[in-house]
């Protein structure tokens, strides 16, 4: 029997990855390729949503929307607002999952229940947790204004989720801090801290215990052994986590919307995306806007990488 040759079968094989790979390729070009080119179309058009089925590939294009949108009242601010928000609440995530893996380090009675709890927070439907967290925050019947004016002596109850600011007194300086947006800082924190917790507790899991007993036989402390061991092998997870964290809170619209609606300072790019689209009807402004939001992360992640050692971003 003969065999056939080589280069029948490289060939055969690669129809056959072809063949194999071709439903994900459509998906993606469907889901993902047409609606970003179909975006940045949109976007050089002046079009309303009323417009939009007349809407043609070679229509009237145009740089009058993007210019709309970066001399547009509020846009900067927005940007602005939206950097603080992503990366606050990046950092505050990672960290605070840090914080829990390196607690629920250690075997103890009961402790994949409590694992499993922590996890709560980021399997919980998002409208679920803004609605508790509405409550929790309410100025007339929620449970943080009943501790505070009763337990903490605050003066009067504190709309955390409709006052813009609050003037504050501390080692005799006044200073003014954004309670709206401080508070949605906290609810992406503690939202999005799991998703950390998971991956680093599985890091860390990995981590040779015999560097460790030899460290401490040798006299290092818990500081000294958390510094020199644990933190150099869980830099990579760390940064993959915190540039992961800070694409999808950089994107971030339901959390914010559902809280504040963008209000008291709380208005992000995404929302503003939102109000030109849905409350103005301005389907082409809202496309530059998302264009416009889209090359600011580009950019940043972009920056990201040229400055992360290569060990991180691997």
């Amino acid at each position: 029997m003969t065999k056939a040759p080589r280069g029948s079968l490289a060939r055969s094989d690669a129809r056959a990855g072809l063949l194999l790979i071709s439903p994900t390729v459509l998906i993606v070009l469907a889901v993902v390729v047409l609606p970003i080119l179909w975006t940045v179309m949109l976007s050089f058009q002046e079009l309303r949503l009323i417009q939009l089925q007349s809407a043609g590939l070679f229509g009237d294009y145009t740089l009058e929307n993007f210019q709309e949108v970066l001399t547009s009242d509020g846009f900067w601010d927005a940007l602005l607002t939206t950097l603080i928000y992503s990366v606050c609440g990046t950092s505050l995530a990672v960290g605070l999952g840090l914080v829990a893996a390196l607690a629920l380090r250690k075997a103890f009675r009961g402790r994949t229940v409590v694992r499993a709890m922590m996890l709560l927070p980021y399997v919980a439907p998002v409208v679920a947790a803004t609605f508790v967290w509405s409550v929790m925050l309410n100025p007339q019947f929620g449970i943080i204004n009943y501790w505070g004016t009763r337990l903490l002596g605050w003066d009067e109850p504190i709309a955390f989720l409709s006052q813009r600011s609050k003037e504050v007194s501390l080692l005799g300086l006044d200073f003014s801090i954004p309670v709206a947006l401080i508070s949605v800082i906290l609810f992406e924190m503690w939202r999005s801290f799991p998703f950390a917790f998971l991956f680093l507790t599985a890091r860390l899991q990995a981590v040779p215990g015999d560097m460790e007993e030899a460290a401490k036989v040798d006299g290092a402390t818990l500081t000294q052994r958390f510094r020199y061991i644990l933190l150099p092998q869980l830099l990579p997870t760390i940064a993959v986590l915190a540039l992961l964290r800070f694409i999808w809170t950089f994107n971030n619209f339901d959390d914010i919307y559902l809280l504040t609606g963008g209000g008291a300072g709380t208005e992000v790019v995404s929302i503003r995306v939102f109000n030109y689209l849905i409350a103005r009807g301005d389907i082409g402004a809202a496309s530059a806007q998302a264009l416009v939001l889209a090359a600011v992360l580009i950019v940043l992640v972009t920056i990201y990488f040229r400055f992360a050692p290569r060990e991180d971003v691997s």
